[in-house]
């Protein structure tokens, strides 16, 4: 230990973000442990210091200043305490210098293990930092590993867990393939920051467009409320501010190219996307689409819609096995009983 480690420590601290002196002092700590620990003894008055300047290191043991010595390991006369300093009066600590001619070897060693845990630590920490910020945002990720279907995708400082419940059934998944993902949880464990994703949530969806869509970063599109089922189909509903900027539209795009950006990343999942509207009943019947509504009656204190639809439409308006009245549910808030405007021919 000399005042070149000291220069290297305040290097790696620079570049870690780390306090120096609390380098130091952990160093200072871990000795303390290591004396204990090579000298065989349980002595809680050890203290070790190293010099900030020079880099030195010495043990020093703290002894009482008494009348009567009964512990000679933790105490010391006043009349020996004066041989050192004759300001020294009873109930004084004196530090008695006890640095072992081999210590130098063990400073080194155990400062080495110390910066590198600390560093270790440190690293763990930023990361932690930098995705916390990043929780219930879209992450780009690449495959990098399958243990027991589960998948861990590299995120750049970490990797992130994509669990068997957050991928979507339809989806096929391959090494270094590339996906968006959804951070849906962040925690700092022993091992480093777990960063847990998915492709299921509907929040994913609405990142995609509004990276896609320009209104919708800028505030001048709104997406209100999104019904999904992952893989299959997804309900979108869209308001704008600017009574000049078509919702529907803008989230289209020209040639239809910025919806397809989302279904493309969504592996061909469907996309509806209507207008949201105050008015219960008029937000119902956008939902119902591509079906017609020829009459509707809302109990909003129930939330309960009853809704005609003309009876060549009825399938279209239930859609494969329920879907689209179930998605248009989701999205309403709304539980919607459908009903063809007559009763089937015999």
């Amino acid at each position: 230990m000399n005042s070149e480690f000291l220069l290297a420590l305040e290097e790696i601290a620079k570049e870690k973000n780390i306090s120096k002196e609390m380098l130091i002092e952990t160093i200072e700590a871990a000795l303390i442990t290591a004396y204990k620990r090579n000298y065989n003894t349980s002595m809680s008055n050890v203290v070790v210091n190293i010099d900030r300047e020079t880099g030195s290191v010495k043990v020093f043991i703290q002894k009482e200043v008494v009348e009567e010595v009964e512990t000679p390991l933790a105490q010391i006369s006043l009349d020996e305490a004066r041989t050192i300093s004759g300001k020294y009066e009873i109930g004084d600590v004196v530090a008695i210098e006890d640095t072992p001619a081999a210590f130098g070897r063990i400073a080194a060693q155990t400062a080495k293990q110390v910066v590198m845990q600390r560093i270790r630590e440190a690293e763990r920490g930023q990361v932690y930092e930098e995705f916390s910020a990043k929780d219930h945002e879209m992450l780009d990720g690449v495959i990098e590993r399958v243990e027991k279907k589960n998948i861990y995708l590299d995120v750049g400082r970490t990797e992130a867990f994509l669990p068997v419940s957050e991928q979507v059934p339809t989806e096929r998944y391959a090494f270094h393939q590339r996906l968006k993902v959804f951070v849906t949880e962040v925690r700092n464990t022993t091992k480093g920051p777990q960063v847990t994703v998915s492709r299921t949530r509907p929040a994913l969806v609405s990142k995609l467009f509004e990276q896609e869509i320009p209104e919708i970063a800028q505030g001048v599109v709104e997406i209100r409320s999104i019904a999904r089922e992952p893989g299959s189909r997804t309900k979108v509903a869209v308001i704008s501010n600017d009574a000049s900027v078509d919702p529907i539209g803008a989230c289209i795009g020209n040639r239809g190219l910025r919806v397809q950006n989302v279904v493309d990343e969504l592996r061909g999942e469907k996309i509806d996307i209507v207008c949201f509207s105050d008015d219960p009943a008029t937000f119902i019947k956008n939902a119902l689409n591509p079906a017609e509504v020829v009459d509707i009656t809302v109990d909003e204190e129930k939330r309960m819609a009853s809704v005609i639809v003309p009876y060549a439409q009825l399938s279209l308006a239930i859609g494969k096995e329920g879907q689209n009245a179930r998605l248009a549910a989701r999205l309403t808030g709304y539980k919607i009983d459908i009903k063809p405007d007559r009763a089937p021919e015999n």
